[in-house]
């Protein structure tokens, strides 16, 4: 076996692990946690737009990392959690951010909460102040140092 060939194996196994890593994470606190955060983020200057929305649902439907969880599940939860943010703001983010906070005794699932809501940050090639403000407020109610992740 080449180098190459060696490289692309150890890069489907390291996915591999990462998939089986989410997997395990298959749990109705953890997939409304998740939403939640996608939906803060995209609400991060103070409301979603549509593009945006639409981005962050297709994300969804086809992110990797998602696949072990049922993806019609997930993109139902985003949409409420969006519906609930544009109707009300302030209360949609305090619910949103009580739905990311079940999982906060968890430190595993809490770590890959952050690491997705900054997947979703980047997904539009910028991650900007706002969102960075975001991530950091998701890290500090899952009791996380925001710094661990660079934000």
């Amino acid at each position: 076996m080449g180098f190459l060939d060696k490289l692309k194996a150890m890069g489907a196994q390291a996915s591999k692990e990462a998939q089986d890593g989410w997997s395990r994470f298959n749990n109705g606190a953890f997939a409304d946690a998740t939403m939640a955060a996608c939906a803060l983020i995209g609400a991060a200057d103070g409301k979603i737009d549509q593009t945006e929305r639409s981005r962050t649902a297709q994300f969804i439907t086809t992110s990797d990392k998602l696949k072990a969880f049922n993806v019609s599940d997930m993109r139902d939860k985003y949409d409420r959690y969006c519906d609930k943010i544009t109707a009300d703001f302030d209360f949609g983010k305090i619910e949103l951010m009580q739905a990311i906070g079940k999982v906060a005794g968890k430190p595993e699932q809490a770590r890959a909460v952050v690491q997705l809501a900054v997947v979703i940050a980047n997904a539009d090639g910028e991650f900007d102040e706002k969102e960075m403000g975001v991530v950091r407020e998701i890290a500090q109610a899952l009791k996380l140092d925001p710094s661990e992740f660079n934000v």
